[in-house]
């Protein structure tokens, strides 16, 4: 398992002290839709001159396929690890980008987001009709078939797609509270044992660190308890 930290903060300044704070651990940085668009790729190369960390570019890309293939190849040059679409978006569009990227003698990890893990049960379904985990199996299936890495999901549906694809198909789980932290704006949320019970390869975590006093010893406590 892997901790993925979100830099979900309110400057670039505030970006690189936090990545000043926590060279040297093995970590992967979250850059997300505020900060990429405020900064663009001027923070991603600060952050790497900083330390090596591996960069997740949560974009989470939703348009027609081409238009979603032509931006993935371009996100593919940047000096990123892993990326994400939505599922949503359909075969079409999956398959489209993962033949695209599969031309590339090196590419980030594609990811699908499934159902944000903002969403409840009633909201969700208000939208697309179906229950959360009968919308990620599919959605997860869907995500297999055109060769993607893995899948961006709550904890409570993790093993449920490894299941439903393969072992070694990845899963990234936002809404994590280390150690029962408030739930601020996300819905489906769970600790360290719960992403380790469901086997997540991949833990999200934000506002606990970001916002601690001492976000390095955080960081070190979880990166104890999941290893």
């Amino acid at each position: 398992m892997k901790l993925c930290v979100a830099f979900d903060v309110a400057s670039f300044d505030d970006c690189i002290n936090l990545a000043k704070k926590l060279k040297g651990l093995d970590i992967w940085v979250k850059i997300g839709l505020r900060s990429y668009l405020r900064d663009g790729v001027k923070l991603l190369e600060a952050i790497k001159k900083i330390d090596d960390f591996k960069i997740f570019l949560d974009l989470k890309l939703y348009d027609i396929p081409n238009t979603m293939a032509d931006a993935c190849f371009e996100l593919a040059k940047l000096d990123i690890d892993m990326f994400n679409i939505h599922a949503s978006a359909g075969k079409s569009a999956m398959c489209m980008i993962m033949d695209r990227l599969n031309t590339l003698n090196k590419r980030p990890l594609v990811f699908a987001v499934s159902a944000l893990t903002s969403f409840d049960e009633e909201e969700f379904f208000s939208i697309y009709k179906q229950d959360i985990k009968h919308a990620v199996s599919n959605f997860s299936k869907l995500s297999y078939e055109c060769g993607l890495d893995g899948m961006v999901c709550s904890v409570y549906e993790s093993l449920l797609i490894k299941e439903n694809t393969h072992v070694n198909f990845l899963t990234l789980t936002p809404g994590i509270r280390p150690f029962k932290e408030k739930q601020d704006d996300q819905k489906r949320i769970g600790d360290l044992n719960t992403a380790k019970e469901n086997k997540s390869d991949f833990i999200v975590i934000g506002r606990p660190i970001y916002k601690a006093e001492e976000p390095r010893k955080i960081c070190e406590d979880v990166l104890k308890h999941i290893k």
